[in-house]
């Protein structure tokens, strides 16, 4: 796989370390167990996998490289380039404007921008109309394409699927700009619908077998499925595909129900004519964060400290799975880490931010889960586990406790 030209000030001297340490002892990424850093009176637990993807890599060298070749042209960002703030941030100090918020709504008027600007599409990629508007600003959508080339596999197979007449069902949030743009793409050429999770999944299943009325499926999917969708006869031929940053395991689990539930239907001799394998365009990268977050949950441990943006979709699942045995408290960076006492964090079901007290617990050794999504900078892990040491006396000086652990490795560019 290839490198990319990312900038320093992401790079990270402890994360990066450990991480290249673990590449080297795992090329093939086959080992999914943690590491240990064991600093004394602080044990980290780290994720096998973690940290920027390939696609976020991506986005990142090409819109730091369209900052370098245009010194004194606008540039724009159609939307958030990756859900981090940190990285945003970073991009909007150097001058970049955004044209929307993540949600779509615009945050300046469509008039202001001309044919010479540089308009970045982020790694989620953008619908095709949105494209087209750009096109007739005079601006080519193309030029400056973040999109993430898994994002780009799950639209041609996506694509594929509709010419060999099947409806696409797509996992996703239906706000998520990802989940907008798969889904306009999609319907060029197929029929599709949105489905959030398993328990929606269960009532397009019952509807498909008849043991709901039609009636329901638009009360469920009226917003969230092409125009003039026939639930009598567009759900007869299905594939799914899925938000990228979704959970892989749900994700699967929702096309075995439609398989079994085609099954039920129409019979296992004549499966392959109703139902399409789709799971080819899982995104290795969400497979590999999520199945190393499956090994944390067999370590004992503290609490659990997530690293990334609240709006990121692949971190709030990192989250909800170590939520299922640890203490865990989703934060932005070391910011939210007032002091031994006070954290402020993320509650992402209820979407408000929180403030703790007592979050560091007393006793010693204290062992913490240490990981990210697939849009933060590892150098932020490095200032968390920094902003933790400061709150604890006695701690072993954490470039000494690294390079004993990998020697003098350093971390990759």
């Amino acid at each position: 796989m290839r490198t990319f030209n990312i900038p320093a000030h992401y790079r990270s001297n402890l994360i990066g370390r450990v991480k290249a340490y673990r590449k080297t002892q795992d090329p093939r990424k086959k080992d999914f167990t943690p590491t240990l850093l064991d600093l004394g009176p602080v044990r980290f637990i780290l994720a096998r996998h973690f940290g920027f993807c390939y696609g976020v890599q991506n986005a990142i060298e090409i819109s730091y490289k369209a900052l370098e070749d245009h010194p004194g042209k606008r540039i724009f960002l159609l939307s958030q380039m990756i859900h981090n703030p940190e990285v945003n941030e970073d991009l909007e100090g150097r001058g970049l404007r955004f044209i929307q918020d993540t949600h779509g709504r615009m945050l300046m008027d469509w008039n202001e921008l001309r044919p010479d600007d540089i308009v970045i599409i982020p790694a989620f990629g953008t619908t095709i109309e949105m494209a087209e508007r750009l096109k007739k600003l005079g601006i080519d959508p193309l030029k400056h394409n973040t999109t993430c080339p898994f994002v780009e596999k799950v639209w041609k197979r996506s694509a594929e699927l509709g010419a060999a007449s099947h409806t696409v069902v797509i996992h996703g949030k239906a706000a998520h700009e990802e989940t907008r743009a798969t889904f306009s793409h999609t319907a060029k050429g197929s029929h599709a619908v949105i489905v959030r999770d398993m328990e929606e999944t269960r009532e397009l299943g019952r509807i498909i077998l008849g043991e709901l009325p039609l009636e329901r499926f638009s009360e469920l999917f009226g917003t969230r499925c092409t125009p003039g969708f026939d639930p009598a006869k567009h759900l007869d031929r299905v594939g799914v595909v899925n938000q990228t940053t979704m959970l892989a395991t749900e994700t699967q689990a929702i096309a075995d129900h439609l398989r079994d539930v085609m099954v039920r239907k129409f019979g296992e001799g004549s499966i392959k004519d109703h139902f399409a394998d789709t799971r080819d365009t899982l995104c290795y990268a969400t497979n590999e964060n999520q199945d190393a977050t499956g090994e944390l949950l067999k370590q004992e441990a503290d609490l659990a400290l997530v690293v990334g943006g609240y709006n990121s979709s692949n971190t709030s699942h990192i989250v909800e799975m170590l939520e299922s045995k640890f203490h865990t408290f989703f934060i932005n960076g070391d910011r939210e880490l007032k002091d031994a006492r006070t954290i402020e964090h993320f509650n992402y079901p209820a979407q408000k931010l929180e403030t703790t007290t007592g979050w560091l617990p007393a006793k010693r050794p204290v062992t913490i889960v240490l990981t990210s999504g697939a849009s933060c900078p590892d150098t932020l892990l490095d200032r968390v586990m920094l902003k933790v040491l400061s709150f604890v006396e006695g701690a072993m000086d954490p470039e000494a406790a690294v390079s004993g652990l990998v020697g003098n490795l350093e971390p990759e560019e």
